[in-house]
């Protein structure tokens, strides 16, 4: 009786070339040869009847059967190193890959101090990482996890809350020095603000405010506009051009060092969600689920 499975050599180097990202890579990587890469993914779309790979001189991309077809095989190699290592009685000796999306906030003030320890835990891990403020399609681009901002639409994502982040307005001491201090709310209609223009929108993203007991979403008048990156506002502020609202985990050291000052702290309260999320119909890798915990962990 024929193998049903003898073709899987020529999956493991499709997806071989698809993560170096060229043939000659993959073939190091896997100590054979380029030629030997080629005839072996020519045959798997022969007996797909799909192309795969769209090549060139220069490169080489994915069709969009390709990139199902990956994400797939992927998914079912993943499945059978998980099995090994069960039956191993191994569970600690997490392998694979995750490719995770994070929005630049917590990319750089809370993902770096849970990737140490995850990393430090988990030699042979190897995480992809995504920082951008764009929300990506999980599913089209191939994404493991990613880390929202925000209440979440009703996507049909699995999702666990990491964290509650707490918002304050601050200002340079120059800045204040220069504008006055102000008091009250409508006093910031007199000074120069820093708002965000929301991506997802293109409009002024609201200034999150608990006044009097009530919340409040307050547009601030634009000075200045920053888009794309929220981290804009925060430099612009430390450098005197105005007040901004930013997270008390992006701001807290330099207030510390003096170098921002807490604007009115009566007006405080009000908080953002960050969630970590992931599509439901995938099933998680030991890789995938051993970065969720260290996510919720934090």
């Amino acid at each position: 009786m024929a193998r049903q499975f003898d073709y899987l050599g020529d999956v493991e180097a499709f997806l071989a070339v698809v993560d170096q990202g060229s043939f000659t890579a993959a073939a190091v990587q896997l100590a054979t040869t380029p030629s030997v890469l080629s005839r072996a993914v020519t045959r798997l779309e022969t007996r797909l009847g799909q192309q795969l790979l769209r090549r060139s001189t220069r490169s080489i991309g994915l069709t969009d059967a390709g990139r199902r077809y990956r994400e797939q095989t992927r998914a079912a190699f993943t499945q059978l190193e998980d099995a090994g290592r069960e039956l191993l009685g191994d569970p600690q000796h997490v392998t694979g890959r995750v490719r995770l999306s994070v929005p630049t906030t917590y990319g750089h003030y809370r993902l770096p101090a849970v990737l140490a320890r995850f990393s430090a835990r988990h030699r042979q891990v190897q995480v992809e990482l995504n920082i951008s403020n764009r929300n990506v399609d999980l599913v089209a681009e191939g994404f493991d996890l990613a880390v929202r901002l925000g209440e979440l639409p009703d996507s049909g994502l699995v999702a666990h809350r990491l964290e509650e982040a707490a918002l304050c307005l601050v200002a340079s001491p120059d800045y204040l020095r220069r504008a006055g201090v102000p008091q009250v709310l409508d006093d910031l209609r007199q000074h120069r603000c820093l708002p965000f223009v929301m991506p997802s929108s293109g409009r002024i993203a609201a200034w999150a405010l608990r006044d009097q007991g009530g919340d409040v979403e307050w547009s601030p008048p634009p000075a200045l506009t920053v888009s794309d990156d929220v981290l804009g506002v925060v430099s612009l502020a430390a450098a005197g051009l105005g007040i901004c609202q930013s997270y008390d985990f992006i701001v807290g050291t330099a207030i510390a060092r003096g170098e921002l000052v807490e604007v009115l702290p009566a007006l405080r309260g009000r908080s953002r969600p960050f969630s970590v999320v992931y599509a439901p119909h995938r099933r998680q890798s030991a890789a995938s689920r051993a970065l969720v915990e260290a996510l919720r962990a934090g």
